[in-house]
């Protein structure tokens, strides 16, 4: 009864000794106490996620003929251009493929894309982060990039037996180098402090003082491939600005990234794939 009292009086302390308690506990009791509670809370963001589709599905069921025509048309315009994608993507596989060859290189890291649905999104001004509906059970490392159709979305920050939690390029934590489209110098690139409801953006760092951005003439930034995490030329966003740093010695800007960040509904995880055995050569 006097705990009692005492903690209805004082609820403010009652608040500190608890967080002192969690903060006490050992790191790996906590990593354990928060996997622990995700792996109990996924069945709801997944069923929640599947409610949605439904809902997509019986609205689109909705549609007039017209219009279902109408999108059909657009579709075998879209798988049109992308069968020629497909053509060209290949030609130029054996074009790289009979190069390596030639110059006895090493065949880059390849993937498999793995295709996820978002389930939830978790938006703050500390950090961007998606859930979605695959994980351990579908071959999804931790770390492994995620992208679509606008260039890349951001990593696996954590993998769960039936999701897994992808941080943005959005997110403030999110750091990797890139490259200015038809440039080969490095550049620092984070994510920004971004508003829930605002566009997504992030900034550049170390950029050379010869290039130049402006809203006018936008420079286009892709991943520079070190590391061996991101494959090279993929899109992150658009410099939009780029301003003498105050060491003197660099550029700062801004970067535009794609609006489309923040209403995702499909993502493709990449993979890697482990590169067959290179052949055994005869000895001359």
């Amino acid at each position: 009864m006097p705990f009692k009292r005492f903690t209805q009086a004082n609820p403010l302390l009652t608040l500190g000794l608890i967080v002192a308690a969690w903060l006490l506990l050992p790191t790996a009791l906590k990593t354990l106490a928060r996997a622990s509670f995700f792996e109990l809370t996924a069945p709801v963001t997944l069923a929640a996620s599947r409610v949605r589709d439904l809902q997509d599905f019986w609205a689109l069921r909705a549609r007039s003929r017209t219009e279902l025509i109408e999108a059909g048309r657009d579709l075998a315009r879209v798988n049109a251009s992308f069968e020629l994608a497909v053509q060209q993507n290949g030609e130029l596989r054996a074009e790289v493929a009979r190069l390596e060859e030639l110059l006895r290189l090493p065949p880059l890291r390849d993937h498999r894309l793995e295709h996820a649905r978002v389930a939830r999104r978790d938006f703050s001004g500390w950090w961007q982060r998606i859930v979605i509906r695959k994980g351990r059970d579908h071959g999804i490392p931790a770390g492994a990039p995620v992208v679509f159709s606008g260039g890349v979305v951001g990593r696996v920050a954590e993998v769960h037996a039936t999701t897994a939690v992808v941080e943005l390029i959005s997110s403030p934590t999110m750091r990797l180098a890139g490259v200015v489209e038809g440039d080969t110098r490095p550049i620092s690139f984070q994510g920004g402090v971004n508003p829930t409801l605002a566009p997504p953006r992030g900034v550049v760092e170390l950029m050379p003082l010869d290039i130049i951005a402006n809203p006018a003439a936008p420079k286009r930034l892709v991943t520079a491939g070190f590391g061996g995490v991101f494959p090279p030329g993929l899109t992150l966003g658009t410099i939009v600005r780029a301003d003498l740093a105050s060491d003197g010695l660099f550029k700062s800007g801004e970067v535009e990234l794609d609006p489309r960040l923040g209403t995702l509904t499909e993502v493709s995880v990449l993979v890697p794939v482990a590169p067959p055995p290179a052949p055994v050569r005869p000895a001359p």
